[in-house]
């Protein structure tokens, strides 16, 4: 883990650098292994611990709004934890939690996962307002459900923290990721893990920003480095009025 704290302190500082104001890291940032149990052993209390302490600094350091993955945080069942995104402003101040809600399942040949194992869902969708508008949070799986997008009511941004397999994320990521943006007329922001990593876990990564025409801006297609774009109110705005798609709806 603290190999992996010291890298995402160097990308942060360097998207810093290059002007971001907001910083998103992927999911399981900190610790990402085909151990499920492991979660388990570093889950914190919410609140408190060295993962949130982490996160809060290093948006305070670098004066940015710093959305964090996602970190395993305690669960109301036993053994379990809570798969959650922390968003700290620029003071280092939290501002905002999401709990996973969708858990992932998936099976073929000698490849499954089955994150009800040991994730506890949430229940609660989450939208706050940033000095970049409204932000809507989502992680991974949850992707695949445009019916949480809908819920969370008019954003301009949607971020979303992954680590989508190379199996399903080759197939369906980029398509699920420009469907949302288009569907939604907002920017996405897809921060994912990607490549091979020292648990033998093989995850898909491009790492991606996408406009509200469902444009890809930006693009790191595995490893670990910095994707940059602007968020542009008046492209949002743009794109709402040339086709008011959102204004047409007629359901739900």
């Amino acid at each position: 883990m603290e190999q992996n704290l010291q890298t995402v302190a160097r990308l942060v500082a360097e998207a810093a650098a290059a002007g971001a104001r907001l910083v998103a890291l992927p999911e399981y940032f900190s610790l990402i292994t085909a151990d499920e149990q492991a979660k388990v052993r570093v889950r914190e209390a919410d609140g408190s611990g060295p993962q949130q302490d982490f996160l809060a600094e290093l948006a305070q350091r670098h004066e940015v709004w710093l959305v964090g993955g996602t970190i395993p945080l305690m669960a109301d069942a036993e053994g379990k934890v809570r798969n959650t995104t922390l968003v700290f402003d620029a003071q280092g101040e939290r501002v905002a939690r999401y709990d996973k809600v969708h858990l992932f399942s998936f099976q073929r040949g000698g490849e499954r996962y089955e994150e009800a194992a040991t994730i506890e869902p949430g229940s609660t969708v989450c939208a706050f307002d940033s000095p970049l508008g409204r932000i809507g949070l989502s992680v991974c799986y949850d992707l695949r459900f445009p019916e949480l997008y809908r819920a969370m009511g008019t954003v301009d941004l949607i971020i979303v923290p992954a680590a989508f397999t190379y199996t399903t994320g080759r197939a369906h990521w980029e398509v699920l990721l420009r469907a949302r943006a288009i569907e939604n007329q907002c920017y996405v922001m897809a921060p994912a893990q990607g490549g091979r990593h020292a648990s033998g876990r093989v995850t898909w990564g491009h790492s991606m920003i996408i406009d509200p025409w469902g444009e890809v801006l930006a693009c790191r297609e595995e490893g670990a480095g910095v994707v940059l774009a602007e968020i542009r109110p008046e492209r949002i705005a743009g794109v709402r009025a040339s086709l008011p798609a959102l204004s047409h709806r007629r359901m739900g």
